[in-house]
């Protein structure tokens, strides 16, 4: 990934809250017609290897998981916010449109879980954790889940090696970003919203040191 020192993100602790708070990711891996992608929600265990390990699981008949047998390196690919800038919110003249936004590139080895019933009870329990009534798949009988269980496969990333783009407008002057700020929280959509709260943080961060 292309990561101009501006916007360079190296705090593992921003890039793992970031993977779970945008965990629907993208699996890129090269197979024998060139490369593949498979669009999958993940599991951070952030306590498992130096950089966490990521815990997924796709349908046995995507054979994208076959390719994991010769242990080349994948990428899964984590989209956070992102919104158009236009250079009517800037208080400089001469500029340009262009787009701010939250990437993270996770690269690693996969492996596949021969027994992925205790990673997907956590899959499950995670995602479910944020309603008022969570469903458990433990009311799920034996034979149903065990005939659900042949027709995916687990696996798991040990993450090598992990990049951040936080594109935040970093490299304007403190002027131009609260007008960024300002245009981006007027357009009122949820991604401009969480681009424009990213965007005040780190500028009140920025303000504070200075």
């Amino acid at each position: 990934m292309y990561l101009p020192t501006d916007f360079k993100e190296n705090d593992l602790e921003v890039l793992h809250a970031a993977i779970r708070e945008h965990s629907f990711g993208t699996l890129v891996s090269t197979g024998s017609g060139g490369l593949v992608a498979s669009h999958i929600p993940f599991l951070l265990d952030a306590d498992r290897g130096a950089r966490g390990t990521l815990l997924a699981h796709l349908a046995r008949a995507n054979g994208q998981w076959r390719g994991f047998a010769d242990e080349s390196e994948v990428m899964v690919i984590f989209q956070g916010p992102h919104g158009y800038v236009s250079p009517s919110w800037y208080e400089t003249e001469l500029v340009v449109p262009t787009w701010n936004y939250v990437a993270v590139h996770a690269y690693g080895r996969p492996h596949i879980v021969e027994d992925p019933v205790v990673m997907l009870k956590r899959l499950v329990s995670t995602y479910e954790g944020q309603l008022r009534e969570p469903w458990s798949m433990d009311v799920l009988p034996d034979e149903y889940v065990h005939g659900l269980l042949r027709g995916i496969v687990g696996f798991e990333i040990p993450i090598d090696r992990i990049e951040g783009k936080f594109k935040l407008s970093q490299n304007r002057t403190v002027a131009d970003q609260r007008g960024a700020i300002a245009g981006l929280r007027e357009m009122g959509t949820r991604l401009e919203t969480e681009v424009a709260e990213l965007m005040a943080t780190r500028l009140s961060e920025r303000v504070a040191n200075d």
